[in-house]
């Protein structure tokens, strides 16, 4: 409604104008064809509100040099396209300029009214009206808002030069509105570029506080969301801003990047501010509203404040422009009649030189000179010129002109002009800008829009750190293999945490996050990648491998050569205390069990696995089961032969010894037929003994393995009792003494081997274990079944019956007795 009403009360004023000032000023030209202009050649900085509708003076303001510059070209324009015989040949174009140098405060009884009477702007139209074809205009987006509905309504064209808001895109609620400067996307899009380009992610975002402004920062806001910038500050300027709270609080949070979304005149007291509270040490991004400032780079301590970079539209040289202002500011204007000064039509610029005009701010003009330009040449086309004239004869409407515009496509000057479908231009590019140290903005890199192509030539600029790039971050960043970890409510604002064994960290990925290495991987603390680990096993090429399997090798000889040996000597005492017939199953298990042996080595498989287990735990069960008997036959002849005859002939008569083996043969066998069909040993790699490496190994099932370890152990249990009843026979006759001996033996190896596992897991437990296995089967061979081959070979007497004879009979008088 504001805008409304504001438009409603200019419109009246454009219109009057057009009925009531006489062409003596540098705001009119009379033609054929007129254009509106709409240009704050003067800015209104300090508004002052009435009490009802009430217009100001503009030309007691403050003149704005770069906005009068403006202003001259879009009177130049109109001039070069009048002279020119091949745009509009036999028409002319005429305009009427005004001095719109405040929307408020231009009209300030518009924010006051009390009653219900509204100014007007109908009643009969005046006779010029119609040839009102277009307007170019106005210098701000809070401007162009004022004036644009009314314009709208009536489709009359509406082609700004330096109205940047997004809301002009919205070609539905604006469809007369068109526009030669690049929308606020593209100019954040820059901005944005040139942070992530120098990984500036602290920063602050100082906007004007209107329309332009506002809409930058909803933008800014907006387009860092999914980036890693983070907007620490934000705030809006007007004329009451205190600047040195705003630098407090920027000085507070450690921000060094500032970026100035503003215009000109109020960029002017923010850096002016900035160097009287002696702000140093920053960067400072200038948009294209005011980064071509001719005066701020010349100011005294401007160094002191940092870097300033920032970004124009590229600066295009408009050949006869400078002849222009010569010879426009050597003629006299009668610019003093009370007419003009209603109308805003008055310049009072005489203490501007034409030097003053040259060197003036160059933003924005190649933007006025293509927007006249792209009105000519659509009513070149609403006209149907050709030929060397045009058809005077057709009456143009601004519908007309404005149909024309929209599909405009013509080069100028070596720039190609179109609009997009929301009245955008489709082309434009920008000069990455530097100040430099002699007061100039250097041009040092390019961003063009239509094809994108960004480049910044670092070597060119001068950073107040004199060499290094700033940093300038809320947090340093973390180095590498630590992550970051929130510290408040910005993602910039983090601690650094190593990231433990076992994980790392991807940077580029994910910066806040360990991330665990797979199983076949390890890293150390604070690592950026995972390492594969070392596959270790024993191969059969190793050299404590080579040992054992030749002690098994030499197992197997030994027991084939006491086999050998005792089954010469069969009849003899000495072999038939030992088992007789027994002995030779318990050689040929001890040699089946060494099997076992040659597969803890190698690289696992199933196969190896199952074999590594099943020989030695089936066929020591059954050398387990044979000394049981033994134990338990050595215990009767002495004991209980004389205590239990019955129970002794029992024995004899069903031959309990074979029962006893054979029952514990089959158990066993059904224990490990059952176990490894549900749960068979497999290989397994252990990664939890060394971070580094893997080893290989075989994983036996504590289910599958359960039962056969029992039946083991009570064998074990049943053979050292037995063994040990029979402590107390002869000194000579030592076979239940040797037994109970072989299986301490025993009970000591598979400590020591559960002591070293329960603290070593390496590769080398493989070879331990087979050990282990070799050593339990060479207790028996060397303590039970040796000393009986030395009695055989060195000590034949004692291999008599006799002999035996007498041991039995002096122990049964001791017994007796």
């Amino acid at each position: 409604m504001k805008y409304f009403l504001v438009s409603l009360c200019l419109l009246e004023t454009f219109l009057h104008a057009l009925a009531q000032c006489v062409p003596a000023s540098e705001f009119q030209l009379e033609g054929d064809y007129l254009l509106g202009g709409l240009f704050n050649v003067h800015h209104d900085s300090d508004p002052v509100y009435h009490d009802r509708p009430e217009a100001i003076d503009c030309s007691s303001k403050p003149l704005v040099n770069s906005s009068y510059r403006r202003f001259q070209l879009m009177r130049f324009s109109v001039e070069e396209i009048n002279n020119s015989t091949n745009l509009l040949p036999n028409v002319s174009l005429g305009y009427e300029i005004f001095d719109h140098c405040s929307d408020t405060q231009t009209f300030p009884g518009i924010f006051n009214l009390k009653s219900d009477d509204l100014i007007q702007p109908g009643g009969e139209p005046h006779k010029n009206r119609s040839k009102i074809i277009a307007v170019v205009g106005a210098s701000t987006s809070t401007h162009s808002l004022t004036v644009a509905p009314l314009f709208m309504m009536d489709l009359i064209p509406m082609v700004s030069y330096a109205a940047a808001s997004s809301v002009f895109s919205r070609i539905q609620n604006l469809p007369s509105f068109l526009r030669t400067v690049t929308p606020n996307q593209d100019t954040i899009e820059v901005i944005v570029n040139i942070l992530q380009h120098y990984n500036w992610r602290w920063v602050a975002f100082l906007y004007i506080d209107e329309d332009y402004g506002k809409d930058g920062q909803e933008l800014f806001i907006k387009r860092i969301k999914d980036t890693e910038i983070c907007l620490a500050y934000t705030k809006g300027l007007n004329q009451y801003t205190d600047y040195s709270q705003i630098f407090k609080q920027i000085e507070a949070q450690g921000i060094g990047i500032i970026i100035v979304f503003v215009h000109e005149w109020t960029a002017e007291p923010l850096i002016k501010s900035a160097i009287q509270l002696n702000v140093t040490n920053k960067v400072w991004i200038a948009v294209n509203t005011w980064s071509l400032n001719k005066k701020l780079p010349k100011e005294k301590g401007i160094k002191n404040i940092g870097t300033v970079i920032g970004f124009s539209e590229s600066e295009v040289t408009i050949p006869g422009f400078s002849d222009f202002i010569y010879s426009s500011r050597s003629m006299t204007h009668c610019e003093n009649a009370e007419q003009f000064v209603f109308c805003n039509q008055v310049c009072n610029c005489s203490s501007l030189s034409v030097e003053d005009v040259i060197a003036a701010d160059p933003s924005f003009n190649f933007n006025v000179y293509s927007a006249v330009y792209a009105i000519a040449h659509a009513l070149h086309n609403a006209l149907q010129c050709g030929s060397g004239s045009c058809n005077r004869n057709i009456t143009v409407y601004p519908h007309m002109v404005l149909a024309e515009l929209k599909k405009s496509n013509f080069t100028i000057l070596n720039q190609s002009i179109r609009f997009d479908e929301n009245g955008d231009p489709n082309y434009g590019s920008y000069s990455i800008v530097f100040w430099n140290q002699s007061g100039d903005a250097e041009v040092i890199g390019f961003y063009n829009l239509h094809p994108f192509h960004f480049f910044i030539n670092d070597s060119k600029i001068q950073w107040y750190t004199e060499g290094e790039v700033p940093t300038l971050p809320c947090s340093p960043e973390c180095g590498g293999g630590y992550a970051k970890k929130y510290n408040g409510i910005h993602k910039c604002c983090f601690d650094c945490e190593i990231c433990p064994t076992g994980t790392y960290v991807n940077s580029t990925e994910d910066p806040y996050k360990c991330i665990n290495c797979k199983e076949t991987e390890w890293s150390a603390a604070g690592s950026t990648s995972c390492n594969l680990r070392v596959v270790e096993y024993i191969p059969f090429t190793d050299s404590g491998a080579i040992l054992i399997m030749v002690g098994a090798s030499a197992l197997v000889g030994l027991t084939l050569a006491m086999s050998v040996l005792f089954a010469i000597n069969y009849n003899t005492p000495v072999v038939r205390s030992a088992g007789g017939p027994m002995c030779f199953l318990i050689l040929g298990c001890l040699s089946l069990c060494s099997l076992s042996i040659f597969f803890y080595f190698g690289k696992p498989t199933i196969s190896f696995c199952i074999l590594r287990f099943l020989p030695f735990l089936l066929f020591y069960t059954v050398c387990l089961a044979c000394f049981v008997v033994r134990s338990f036959q050595i215990v009767c002849i002495f004991k209980m032969a004389a205590k239990f005859p019955k129970l002794h002939s029992w024995w004899i008569k069903y031959h309990g010894q074979w029962l006893v083996i054979t029952v514990a043969f089959v158990t066993q066998a059904l224990f490990l037929l059952i176990g490894y069909t549900y749960f068979p040993p497999k290989p397994y790699d252990d990664i939890s003994w060394y971070p580094d490496k893997i080893i290989l190994g075989c994983d036996m099932n504590v289910k599958s393995s359960s039962g056969s370890v029992v039946l083991l152990l009570s064998l074990c249990s049943l053979c050292f009792i037995f063994s040990y009843m029979g402590k107390d026979l002869p000194k000579n006759y030592n076979e239940a003494k040797a037994i109970t001996f072989c299986l301490l033996l025993l009970i000591l190896t598979w400590i020591m081997f559960a002591t070293v596992y329960i603290l070593y897991r390496g590769k080398y437990i493989q070879t331990l274990n087979a050990l282990a296995v070799l050593s339990s089967l060479y207790s028996f061979l060397l303590w039970y079944f040796l000393p009986k081959c030395y009695i055989i070979i060195f000590q034949s007497y004692k291999n008599t019956q006799e002999y035996f004879k007498g041991l039995i009979q002096n122990y049964t008088k001791t017994i007796s007795q």
